[in-house]
């Protein structure tokens, strides 16, 4: 099934009388607001941020927007993959391993930060380079909890995976 149809079917749950939270709360729109929203956000920075636009694109802000958007491209397809396992709370549903997963336990934390840095670089925002340790420090805080849950589940088979991935 196609993610238009997904889309269409999620779309239509409010016209047979079923519950908004339920229609939100469905997997195709769990990844379709983020894919919608982040692009948005870098939108209006890019638009609302004085001097962004103004500002000459150089190799180094060439290089950070390609940064940005393969980072961001990397980001969504480690979301598609984590499939129902994702959850913001750490939850052990499924021990997901192929994919980006095969090389990195967090590859939503990397690519996000290298997202992150890459906008900074594009955007000339400097000053969102005081909220990239902040968010990284926040990020291994929650992977360490994630751990604990996941090696909590799946014991040694979780063991062997850490052992076989970064971050």
């Amino acid at each position: 099934m196609g993610v238009g149809t997904d889309l269409g079917q999620v779309v239509s749950r409010p016209l047979q009388g079923q519950d908004i939270s339920t229609v939100v709360d469905s997997v195709p729109m769990r990844m379709l607001i983020p894919a919608v929203v982040v692009p948005l956000i870098v939108l209006l920075l890019y638009v609302l941020v004085p001097g962004v636009r103004e500002r000459p694109w150089t190799a180094v802000r060439i290089a950070g927007a390609i940064l940005a958007v393969i980072a961001y491209g990397l980001v969504f397809a480690a979301r598609i993959q984590l499939g129902k396992s994702f959850s913001v709370r750490p939850q052990a549903r499924e021990l997901v391993t192929h994919g980006l997963y095969s090389r990195f336990r967090n590859p939503m934390y990397v690519f996000l930060d290298t997202m992150l840095f890459g906008l900074i670089l594009a955007l000339h925002c400097h000053w969102l380079l005081l909220i990239l340790p902040v968010l990284v420090v926040f990020q291994a805080r929650q992977a360490r909890r994630e751990a604990k849950v996941l090696q909590g589940k799946f014991g040694q088979g979780y063991l062997d995976y850490r052992e076989q991935t970064w971050f």
